[in-house]
């Protein structure tokens, strides 16, 4: 799959492909309906499937300081895509100038002079342009200057996550702030992950037989609520089960929120500067102070135990 930033980064000899453009932050089951079906229409089509998406997010342009917590590096965002057939992506920086832009100008810069869209596949609420002033009749309306056609995909599924709310990324990051990785997960359709480069901690797990692998996170990383967790370790490809512990460790009067997982069972791993992801499968508790380091230790074995048979129940299914 291809990966451009910018305009300049698309082929000169590009040729015309099939868009959806939206900030799909999570890729999560109703993304997944727009995105799918504009690679279909490409494949009927024998064109390419494009995603134009947008760095930062808008929001933290339009109305600074409301960057919402992001569900998905760039990075992963790509690769679900990819996973979905998409054939390139495209970031566009979302700057002062970028927002001012009106619904006419984005089409004729972006869909029409660059990605020669013969197709536009977006959700019924899409809007675009500068104060947002362009809607799906407007993208229509356009489409007959430029030589597109636009399909409307409901992408609007439900479950029993926030009590049935129609999926979107608002609600995963509602339901991942509340720990509720459960239901965070039924709307992505697999585990909330975060990802980060392991650095050095107080190193007080090791020390009490448990070491973790303690992340550094990217600004704004949509993070759970503070608790234990059971889920995966992934390094260098291996995905490992993991008690995850999310929080400022009060049980040493910790001030600093982190995020570490400990590899069940596995020993001697040396992760200190590897990118690594953890993925979040099951909430198990909250965040305690012990009596004692002895009570502490004798609960974290209850932990691990419990996080090893969640994520052996699950890789059974």
């Amino acid at each position: 799959m291809q990966r451009w930033r910018g305009l300049e980064g698309i082929p000169e000899d590009w040729g015309r492909s099939v868009v959806t453009i939206g900030s799909y932050d999570g890729v999560h089951r109703g993304h997944q309906l727009i995105i799918g079906r504009t690679v279909a229409r490409a494949r009927e089509l024998g064109v390419p499937a494009v995603v134009v998406t947008f760095d930062p997010h808008p929001s933290e342009v339009v109305r600074p300081g409301s960057h919402p917590p992001l569900l998905a590096t760039h990075h992963r965002r790509a690769e679900l895509m990819a996973e979905l057939g998409v054939d390139a992506v495209l970031i566009l920086p979302f700057t002062a100038e970028f927002s001012r832009l009106t619904p006419g100008d984005f089409v004729a810069k972006v869909l029409a002079d660059r990605l020669h869209a013969r197709v536009v596949v977006e959700g019924p609420n899409f809007r675009f342009g500068h104060k947002a002033a362009g809607d799906v009749a407007v993208l229509r309306e356009l489409g007959a200057t430029y030589d597109y056609e636009v399909e409307v995909v409901d992408l609007y599924e439900r479950g029993e996550a926030g009590g049935g709310e129609p999926f979107s990324s608002t609600l995963v990051r509602r339901l991942v702030a509340d720990g509720d990785v459960a239901g965070a997960m039924e709307v992505l359709g697999r585990p909330h992950r975060v990802e980060g480069v392991v650095v050095r901690g107080a190193q007080r797990g090791r020390e009490l037989g448990f070491p973790t692998a303690n992340l550094e996170t990217p600004p704004h990383t949509a993070i759970p609520a503070d608790g234990v967790y059971a889920g995966w370790l992934t390094a260098q490809g291996e995905a490992m089960p993991a008690a995850i512990s999310v929080g400022t460790n009060p049980q040493f009067n910790g001030t600093e929120r982190t995020v570490e997982a400990y590899a069940i069972d596995r020993v001697g791993l040396d992760l200190y500067g590897l990118h690594v992801a953890v993925d979040f499968l099951t909430y198990l508790r909250g965040q305690e102070k012990f009596e004692s380091i002895e009570a502490l230790l004798e609960r974290m074995a209850v932990d691990v135990k419990r996080a090893r048979e969640l994520v052996e129940d699950h890789a059974s299914r």
